[in-house]
């Protein structure tokens, strides 16, 4: 959904700060925290939907499936909370407060949060934070993609394609978003559960090792595999 309102945001030629989400400047994954809230209140989702996204976790851990198979089980629960639009602006007010206040200091109306969850997850509480945000697009009916994760290389891709302004400082938990770190004038690293800002990793080759794991999603545009 935010994907068509930030493509008709309007850009500036002056940098902006950009910022990954969970773990970055919210302490936890929303995804999975959002998944308990849902199947707390729907008890249903314990048997109809928690197995099965177990089963689809052993199986990526064994490697018999990719990440996105992975992640396309784990946000199945999207489909099946039928009070979507009342749980999710319910789950804000309760965890709103769990931004980071190093971000709330330094906020400025033109940052933009770019996330691999669910964009219609991320898109209420950029909407309070008033500032844009990117996610990924998930079908909450169809229970598919609609493009490919936005995680690790598809970052930059999208912002690249999309003309967003160049970007002045950089922010995530995950060396994942290198090639979004890369992008920018300034990176920086965050630890201890969105809570400690550091300089981004010197690329050693130990650290070029793991990011080269990471990123190497192996995914094109998987809309019904």
């Amino acid at each position: 959904m935010l994907w068509r309102l930030a493509k008709t945001a309007t850009m500036k030629d002056a940098p902006m700060n950009v910022y990954d989400f969970d773990g970055t400047i919210y302490d936890t994954d929303c995804s999975i925290s959002f998944g308990f809230w849902c199947m707390n209140r729907h008890p249903k989702l314990w048997f109809t939907f928690l197995p099965r996204a177990l089963k689809s976790y052993v199986l990526f851990k064994l490697k018999k499936i990719p990440n996105y198979r992975l992640q396309r089980e784990m946000f199945r629960y999207l489909s099946l909370v039928d009070d979507f639009d009342e749980q999710i602006e319910r789950y804000w007010d309760k965890h709103e407060h769990r931004i980071s206040s190093w971000y709330l200091a330094q906020q400025k109306p033109d940052d933009l949060i770019i996330s691999a969850s669910p964009i219609c997850i991320i898109e209420p509480i950029a909407r309070r934070l008033g500032v844009r945000a990117v996610g990924t697009d998930y079908n909450r009916e169809l229970g598919v993609f609609l493009n490919n994760l936005m995680y690790a290389k598809e970052k930059a891709r999208y912002l690249f394609d999309h003309g967003f302004p160049k970007i002045e400082n950089f922010y995530s938990d995950s060396l994942a978003d290198t090639p979004l770190a890369l992008c920018a004038e300034k990176a920086y690293f965050v630890t201890d559960h969105a809570s400690k800002v550091v300089d981004w990793p010197e690329l050693d080759e130990e650290t070029k090792a793991e990011v080269k794991e990471k990123i190497d999603t192996g995914w094109n545009v998987h809309l019904t595999k």
